[in-house]
């Protein structure tokens, strides 16, 4: 969420920031500047009533002191009007403190200035590429028809326990999936990010210090009886780890990581292009938070995707990376990068992991502050990254591997497998 004072203060540059989001916000920063005026101006008004109120008190005591009864009957006529004042302009204040909420919770972050102008995923810019595609035999598959023929993931029996779009891994296919996510797991661990096992659903107050809410509510599973949200991402759970936290400068950076299953309700299209693992209801997913000095953020962001090239090397896939443009980017994003495989049986880039900064948009929210070396509060970055997410790296792996005797396991995996080929 953007400050209310910067967005006062810098009227013209938010909305030409968010130009680049391809979003049209004169109106919407002219509402929030004109509420928050009202909400300000209704704050002097009741403090200058308030202090008023309190000073008549202290004459009504003086006076009721020195026996003058009468002048103090008075002053407490005027007491009880200030309190009906009082009563009115709290309810004023109220409505108008959660209506100028309400409109900054509309307000995507701003853009970086590095991110390029676009509207579509076409006009992100591809900023590495590194891997050779391979050269399939004759009558290679893709994976959803290799998930049937080695017995896998069965895309149907997932279907009868549930519905479409969450599988059931079976057998050499169930190792694999664990296989990947303990590797994820210990190339973060090493790089010195601390491992959370965290809940798999979260408050409403959670969902909206990350800024899934209100923006993300109708994709998310809710649990209307109690009130929780199923998590979309890891990154919820772990980043409110510290909400109404205050850190001290020398505890920055924190650096996170946890595993979890994530659950996203977004239906999309029929088509080749969302066939098996392509997209999915409930898919697992390794995740890296970190928590950083601002100063030093977009530092680390190059570092986590520094970190995401080494994992896609190690399993040896072929990968590009892009800039995200303003209007393919998340709402809450101040900068992203996204990973992309590419998938030989398909002839076609999957997207594997987004790695974003977003600056002091979420903290704002969490109220994650930090004491900086002169004793001031100030607002933390947070960032985080997938790493990786499991469905479409499996998806690569299954199809880049395949050749005519079975589906090889990347050497880098097969101490965790404990089998080097799918046949």
């Amino acid at each position: 969420m953007l400050q209310v004072a910067f967005i006062r203060e810098n009227k013209e540059e938010v909305i030409k920031r968010l130009a680049k989001r391809n979003l049209e916000a004169k109106d919407l920063v002219e509402s929030v500047v004109a509420l928050d005026e009202k909400r300000r101006a209704t704050q002097v008004e009741l403090d200058n009533i308030l202090a008023e109120s309190n000073k008549l008190s202290k004459d009504i005591g003086a006076l009721m002191k020195s026996g003058e009864k009468a002048k103090a009957e008075i002053l407490k006529e005027k007491t009880a009007k200030f309190k009906e004042q009082t009563k009115e302009l709290t309810e004023t204040l109220h409505t108008v403190t959660e209506a100028l909420q309400a409109e900054l919770y509309k307000i995507p972050n701003l853009p970086a200035e590095i991110v390029p102008i676009g509207k579509t995923p076409e006009e992100n810019v591809t900023v590495f590429e590194e891997g050779d595609i391979p050269q399939l035999y004759e009558g290679a598959l893709p994976h959803w028809e290799l998930a049937k023929k080695y017995d896998i993931i069965d895309f149907d029996l997932g279907a009868k326990i549930t519905g479409a779009g969450f599988p059931v891994y079976k057998g050499k296919g169930a190792k694999l999936q664990r296989a990947l996510i303990t590797y994820f797991l210990d190339k973060n661990t090493d790089a010195g990010y601390q491992e959370f096992q965290v809940p798999h659903l979260v408050n409403e107050a959670s969902g909206y210090g990350t800024g899934q809410l209100p923006d993300k509510e109708g994709q998310m599973y809710h649990v209307g009886e109690d009130n929780l949200y199923l998590i979309p991402t890891a990154e919820v759970p772990v980043t409110n780890l510290f909400r109404d936290v205050l850190l001290n400068e020398n505890e920055l950076p924190i650096l996170c990581t946890g595993y979890t299953p994530c659950f996203r309700r977004e239906a999309g299209s029929y088509g080749a292009h969302v066939r098996g693992l392509n997209r999915l209801h409930q898919f697992d997913k390794v995740e890296i938070v970190r928590i950083e000095h601002p100063d030093n953020s977009y530092t680390a962001l190059d570092g986590m995707v520094e970190h995401v090239k080494d994992i896609l090397k190690e399993l040896k896939l072929p990968y590009r990376v892009l800039r995200l443009c303003g209007g393919d980017m998340g709402f809450a994003a101040a900068l992203t990068y996204d990973f992309e495989v590419f998938s030989t049986a398909q002839d076609r880039w999957l997207e594997i992991s987004s790695v974003s900064n977003f600056e002091t948009f979420q903290s704002n929210r969490l109220k994650l502050r930090f004491k900086d070396k002169e004793g001031k509060n100030q607002l933390a970055h947070t960032l985080n990254g997938s790493s990786l997410a499991l469905p479409r790296v499996l998806a690569g792996i299954l199809e880049n591997y395949q050749t005519p005797e079975g589906i090889v396991v990347p050497e880098v995996l097969r101490k965790y497998t404990g089998f080097d080929i799918i046949n």
